[in-house]
């Protein structure tokens, strides 16, 4: 390697190369988890709550691996992901149309989603299901909330994960240069699904929920990850929710 790269927002030069295969050589160099977090530890590299950026790693270490710098050893087990992104099966809830004022749904009760919980099974059986992109395993930080009605019954899903690490629109609306967006990242989170259940044909609701949600989100976010939420980016156009003028979109994506 005779050149600098850039790989998960990591500056990675011809010296880690060669540490990486120190690495390789020792204790740590059997398996990948405890290769990628001795990594962390020797790059201090870590996030804002300081913890070990230990998934960032791994996704380096195969990338580093892809272009031919590196081999890792096998795999001690086979990929928890394909578990992780496997279908839930049929769960039941409530079907139902819904279609009154919004009145008739409040008090709406709107709560982070507990990891290993049967909510957590409901919400990602509700976006597989419904939702057109679907829901595969989330990836680093993330937080759920399933919104329901006063009768409990489910109303619309909203996910909220880390940030990209580059998005032109959302970079350029900040202000920020490389070195500030490379520290502040962490306390960015990105709006990866919101979806109002199929058979919910309420006015405003939507507009409701994301209020709603905006209010929270940085105590839930620093609750979960230890590092507050200052920014998070919808995932939905403006002409969609017209109504909701708290709330600036930065950029178009579709989720």
């Amino acid at each position: 390697m005779d050149r600098k790269l850039v790989i998960q927002g990591r500056l990675i030069a011809p010296e880690d190369i060669a540490l990486i295969g120190a690495a390789l050589q020792g204790p740590a160099g059997s398996n990948r988890t405890r290769l990628s977090r001795e990594l962390c530890r020797l790059w201090n590299w870590r996030n804002g709550a300081g913890r070990l950026k230990d998934m960032a790693c791994r996704s380096l270490l195969l990338k580093l691996e892809a272009r031919g710098y590196l081999r890792l050893p096998p795999r001690v087990t086979a990929s928890v992901n394909a578990l992780r992104n496997r279908s839930v099966g049929p769960l039941e809830h409530d079907q139902r149309p819904m279609d009154g004022p919004l009145e008739c749904l409040r008090p709406i009760r709107l709560e982070p989603v507990p990891e290993g919980t049967t909510e957590a099974l409901l919400f990602q059986f509700l976006l597989q299901r419904y939702h057109y992109l679907g829901h595969r395993n989330c990836v680093g930080q993330n937080l759920k909330y399933l919104a329901r009605d006063r009768q409990g019954r489910p109303l619309a899903c909203l996910l909220f994960g880390a940030a990209a690490w580059k998005a032109a629109a959302r970079d350029q609306w900040i202000g920020w240069d490389t070195p500030a967006r490379q520290r502040h990242l962490d306390r960015v989170s990105n709006n990866a699904r919101f979806m109002v259940l199929p058979w919910v044909k309420v006015p405003h609701l939507a507009s409701h929920l994301l209020g709603g949600v905006a209010g929270r989100l940085s105590a839930d976010w620093q609750t979960s990850t230890a590092i507050p939420s200052i920014c998070w980016r919808p995932s939905w156009k403006r002409r969609v929710l017209p109504a909701l003028a708290t709330v600036r979109p930065v950029g178009s994506r579709r989720a």
